[in-house]
């Protein structure tokens, strides 16, 4: 894939699963996301949002071996977080990142005992992280990147109190907000979360 400075083992992933080529969407937002920039990503269904937060988070976790969690992505349901998990394993299988997902229906307890010995990537809903993260304490002060995927549904279950006090725990961290459609409930939240956003806003490619 043609972005610059990209991992080698990354790279090999994307190439054998066929994406020799990067998309607009991945083209324009990569340098920026890989400076630790926050940053808001507008971008119509099937551009390759999932994919661009995969490949960065990838990019950027290169180095493998911290006990707590590197990347925290907020997803809306069961089923994007196994998506998401399916997409790491992919694209992540020539590095050693240990990725795992939470969701309402999974074991609290066993989720809870799972993360303590030792993950890099967190996925889960806004439900079951904001459960773990009153009641386990977890540290997150090795969190690099703090990623709310497809916000506009997610927004619209009025989770953004649970988003914040997911957020306000952390103290440093670079964070990003991805969705299909920008609206106020996404300008809002990006005001109270994220400092100095950079905006990308892509249009759907006329035919």
């Amino acid at each position: 894939m043609n972005l610059k400075k990209i991992n080698p083992n990354l790279q090999q992933a994307l190439i054998e699963s066929g994406l020799t080529e990067a998309n607009p969407i991945q083209q324009d937002t990569f340098s920026t996301i890989k400076s630790g920039a926050d940053c808001v990503i507008i971008a119509p269904a099937g551009s390759g949002k999932s994919t661009t937060i995969v490949l960065n988070v990838i990019q950027q976790l290169v180095a493998e071996g911290e006990e707590s969690p590197r990347a925290l992505i907020i997803v809306e349901d069961k089923a994007k977080v196994l998506a998401m998990e399916e997409l790491f394993e992919q694209f992540g299988k020539y590095t050693n990142l240990r990725v795992y997902g939470v969701h309402d229906k999974g074991d609290l307890e066993y989720d809870k005992n799972y993360i303590s010995t030792g993950i890099d990537v967190l996925i889960g809903t806004p439900n079951r992280l904001n459960e773990m993260f009153t009641t386990a304490g977890y540290n997150v002060n090795r969190l690099k990147m703090f990623i709310l995927d497809d916000a506009e549904p997610i927004l619209k279950l009025r989770h953004e109190t649970k988003i914040m006090r997911i957020s306000n725990s952390i103290t440093k961290t670079q964070r990003m907000i991805f969705s299909e459609v920008l609206t106020e409930r996404i300008e809002i939240l990006s005001e109270k979360m994220l400092t100095e956003p950079i905006w990308f806003e892509l249009e759907d490619e006329e035919e």
